[in-house]
């Protein structure tokens, strides 16, 4: 995977952090969006969607706030005339971990829901600068491993010093190709990707990777932005908690929605 590829996934997958906290970059309001044309032959964003229509993804309220583009943490990303050097890792942290992203993020809630024991292998795909992992690093406890994976390599250096930093001693971060977690077989007992699934390619296929990584047992949680959503990518690119089922059903998961109190997201979970 050439450097130049993973910095355009990278930029894109932490696009919703930007735009989902108002007051970062001066809100939504002027947060750039990122172009899927560019990732993986997915149509483009187009231009910045307004008010969210249609219905509501499980009883979700419609905020009926602005709906913008998206933002994120990839550096030397152009989309016309708006540039963004998002190499440095440590300086985009004070953003993508603003304290405001705790109010609807809600990563012990998160954490939670996916039923951790001490001992496990947990995944953090699209890791980012490691928002969820000193939560995961103490579900699992001293005996467990939490492997932080990002396309990003500046990401990833920025995780290992975050784990470093925070004794984290059971944390890996790790860099990844676009299209596949490299995950050893049947080793991993769950699976988070937070804000990431809906830019994915190919995401049946990625699917049946993420199964055949899972122990018996294992699970995988998609946490995303329903239709409703303030914030996130435009209303047009999101994805339904259905059409995550299907795809996770399509790569041999049976999966459901779980209940939750996200106020902009829905949790959907994955069983082998």
């Amino acid at each position: 995977m050439s450097r130049s590829t993973a910095k355009v996934w990278g930029f894109v997958l932490a696009a919703n952090l930007l735009v989902a906290a108002p007051g970062v970059l001066g809100g939504p309001q002027d947060a750039p969006e990122a172009s899927e044309k560019e990732l993986s032959g997915h149509h483009g964003h187009g231009e910045p969607s307004s008010h969210a229509h249609g219905k509501t993804d499980h009883g979700k309220t419609n905020h009926g706030e602005t709906h913008q583009g998206e933002a994120s943490h990839e550096h030397a990303y152009q989309h016309g005339s708006i540039h963004h050097d998002f190499s440095n890792a440590e300086e985009w942290s004070a953003r993508f971990d603003n304290p405001e992203r705790l109010a609807w993020q809600k990563p012990a809630e998160v954490t939670e829901l996916l039923a951790i024991e001490p001992g496990m292998t947990v995944v953090d795909i699209g890791a980012g600068t490691g928002y969820f992992l000193s939560h995961l690093s103490r579900a699992v406890g001293a005996q467990g491993k939490v492997q932080a994976l990002d396309p990003e390599v500046e990401m990833v250096r920025f995780m290992e010093h975050r784990a470093a930093t925070e004794g984290l001693a059971n944390v890996a971060p790790r860099q990844i190709p676009l299209d596949d977690p490299e995950l050893a077989a049947g080793q991993v007992d769950r699976i988070l990707i937070v804000n990431t699934w809906h830019h994915i390619a190919q995401r049946e296929a990625y699917s049946r990777k993420l199964a055949e990584a899972l122990a018996p047992g294992g699970r995988v949680a998609i946490v995303d932005f329903t239709r409703d959503s303030p914030s996130g990518p435009p209303v047009a690119d999101r994805l339904t908690a259905e059409q995550v089922i299907a795809e996770l059903a399509a790569g041999g998961l049976r999966a459901e929605v779980i209940e939750e109190s996200l106020p902009r997201q829905y949790v959907v979970v994955g069983q082998r």
